[in-house]
């Protein structure tokens, strides 16, 4: 058997030790051969330095240790959304007794995509080597992000030696998209139904006469709708919550296809128009489900829970563009987990034969196609002559080129 020999690896030593070990010698030298008081004197003051320099190096940032705290505003563990900023505390502490004149603190924000962020600011230590460092980061896009190694770097009260240390305070958050409210949506009013030869008609999502529960009073509420037992005993105004009629459930498909988009900000729109019209399945207690079509097809159920649509909405923060597959395949690999009769809505900057066929694909397996046409703001001719097409074959299309336009665009501008 081969015996592979290590070399022991010696620390370097940097200059400024050497040269403070080189005048030791010489004053040890100059005390034995000249003698005297100031030959003593040097030699106790270089002495007294270097035992010095040596327990600051042993015992001071070297050996720092601290904790992290992340905030949003003023709440501690709030849900974070794009453009939000983490404000951001660290608490320091500094073993030993030995006064430190300032330390230097270098953090790094990694997001999931590799981009970083680096930040630098001094802190000056109490007596008892506490220190705290409070900064803000800039406003955050969505994502999964963490800091890195915190870098200490100090010197002593001399100027004479750097000494660095690393804390590895944890620091993990997650940045949800940006969404917009949206008040209403045309797909669930009997009013908005398509003509064409649809498998599934839209239903009304009306409110049945089984009393589900007690709610505040909303201005507008019908006189008929007040619980006067509820307003009686609580003393302020209560309103009847009846349960409203199931629908057909709804698939949201988001095109994670890189050739589809023409930019990342066109790519943030549809992740962002997808989580808002997650939001607005949460509040109106939709079946909405989820899948991104990527190199394959990854499904959410649709489901009226809030920590399903929780799931679903962590999940937007991590996914990508890909060049990997293609929109079809990822969307037939997934077909049997889609609910029968269920709305099947397309969001894809796609306006050609591929998304034509997609969604006929779609009306022929007994679902009611949708498509969510995301824009960039200079085609609008083109996507007027789209979305006419689409409704000369009875299938209902919208077009956004900015998440503002996404309320009035889907219909709470027009109710």
């Amino acid at each position: 058997m081969n015996m592979v020999k290590r070399k022991r690896r010696i620390p370097r030593l940097s200059g400024r030790i050497w040269l403070l070990m080189v005048i030791w010698v010489v004053c040890l030298l100059y005390l034995l051969f000249q003698g005297g008081k100031t030959s003593v004197m040097l030699l106790c003051m270089v002495t007294l330095m270097g035992v010095y320099l040596w327990i600051v190096g042993l015992s001071g940032v070297r050996r720092v240790q601290g904790s992290r705290q992340l905030s949003h505003g003023s709440e501690f563990g709030e849900l974070l959304h794009a453009g939000d900023q983490v404000h951001v505390k660290l608490n320091l502490r500094i073993p030993g007794f030995l006064p430190l004149p300032y330390i230097i603190v270098r953090e790094v924000l990694k997001r999931h995509t590799g981009e970083s962020w680096s930040f630098e600011d001094s802190v000056i230590p109490s007596l008892k080597g506490g220190g705290q460092l409070t900064f803000q980061t800039p406003a955050l896009e969505r994502g999964s992000y963490h800091f890195e190694e915190t870098e200490c770097v100090s010197e002593d009260i001399f100027g004479l030696l750097e000494h660095k240390g690393r804390l590895n305070a944890r620091g993990e958050f997650r940045v949800l998209p940006r969404t917009v409210f949206i008040p209403y949506w045309q797909v669930n009013d009997r009013r908005s139904r398509m003509s064409g030869p649809q498998r599934v008609q839209t239903r009304t999502r009306r409110e049945t006469t089984q009393i589900n529960g007690v709610r505040d009073y909303v201005y507008g509420d019908r006189f008929s709708r007040i619980h006067w037992n509820a307003t009686a005993r609580t003393g302020s105004w209560k309103s009847k919550e009846f349960e409203h009629e199931t629908v057909p459930k709804t698939m949201l498909v988001l095109d994670l296809q890189t050739k589809h988009y023409i930019n990342a900000d066109q790519f943030e729109l549809a992740v962002s128009s997808t989580a808002s019209l997650l939001e607005y399945g949460g509040r109106e207690r939709m079946g909405v489900g989820l899948c991104t079509a990527g190199e394959k097809g990854i499904v959410f159920q649709p489901s009226e829970q809030m920590m399903e649509r929780q799931r679903m909405m962590h999940h937007l923060v991590d996914i990508h563009m890909t060049s990997q597959g293609s929109l079809m395949a990822a969307v037939e690999s997934s077909v049997r987990q889609f609910p029968q009769g269920c709305y099947f809505v397309l969001v894809s900057p796609l306006k050609d034969q591929r998304a034509l066929e997609l969604l006929r694909w779609a009306d022929t397996r007994g679902m009611t196609p949708c498509h969510v046409q995301i824009g960039e703001g200079s085609a609008e001719v083109k996507a007027e002559e789209w979305l006419s097409m689409l409704r000369t074959r009875g299938i209902q299309g919208y077009h956004i080129s900015s998440l503002e336009e996404l309320p009035a665009v889907m219909g709470g501008g027009t109710r």
